[in-house]
């Protein structure tokens, strides 16, 4: 008899949650209708970072005198926030947009960032400058003095405030914010910041 009425006990509980489990389902992420939320999404992003690009392409100070393109590196990006950011995801779509404006080679020999670096590019001469270099056919490995080093780095902050709105509503503000330095004179070229705002109930956490 407890067998029986533990069946279907568990009968009845299986058939709950099923009935209330949410379907997944695909995004179109070029023509996603959801709803917003709290925290930061793959539409802040593509905001914020297309709005960056823009600012900085217009600004002009990515027009190279001489003609040509200048090399470009990705210095610190801070997370401010109370969300575990990767801010990588962040400045890829940023580095890859100012790449096909054809105006700037990225380096992935250094920068603040990882996503963008490649070991290899040391782990190679490491290799040549060690004992193991003798085992490779030596007109195959790089020679010394052939990297590029980069002319400008960008840099920046995402910063989020919490600012308590008409009762049970909160509003909370993110700000996306980059600089563009010159490597040879420490000079700052360009900045911008990009202002991304949600109002919504105070018991949706924005983290």
């Amino acid at each position: 008899m407890i067998k029986t009425l533990l069946a279907i006990l568990l009968f009845a509980s299986t058939v709950t949650i099923i009935g209330c489990t949410v379907p997944t389902e695909n995004i179109d992420t070029m023509n996603d209708p959801g709803k917003a939320v709290m925290q930061l999404d793959y539409r802040d992003f593509d905001r914020a970072a297309s709005q960056m690009v823009q600012s900085l392409i217009k600004s002009g100070s990515l027009k190279k005198e001489a003609g040509g393109k200048y090399v470009l590196a990705t210095g610190r990006i801070v997370n401010d926030t109370m969300q575990r950011i990767d801010t990588d995801q962040l400045m890829a779509k940023v580095e890859k947009e100012l790449m096909d404006s054809g105006l700037v080679t990225m380096t992935s020999t250094i920068g603040g960032g990882t996503a963008g670096r490649d070991s290899m590019m040391f782990d190679v001469r490491d290799v040549r400058d060690s004992e193991k270099g003798d085992e490779f056919k030596q007109d195959t490995l790089q020679a010394k003095g052939q990297l590029i080093a980069p002319e400008l780095s960008i840099s920046g902050k995402i910063i989020q405030r919490n600012i308590r709105y008409e009762g049970n509503k909160q509003q909370v503000e993110y700000y996306f914010q980059l600089q563009l330095t010159s490597m040879a004179t420490g000079l700052r070229q360009w900045q911008d910041e990009t202002i991304i705002g949600k109002r919504g109930d105070k018991k949706n956490v924005p983290w």
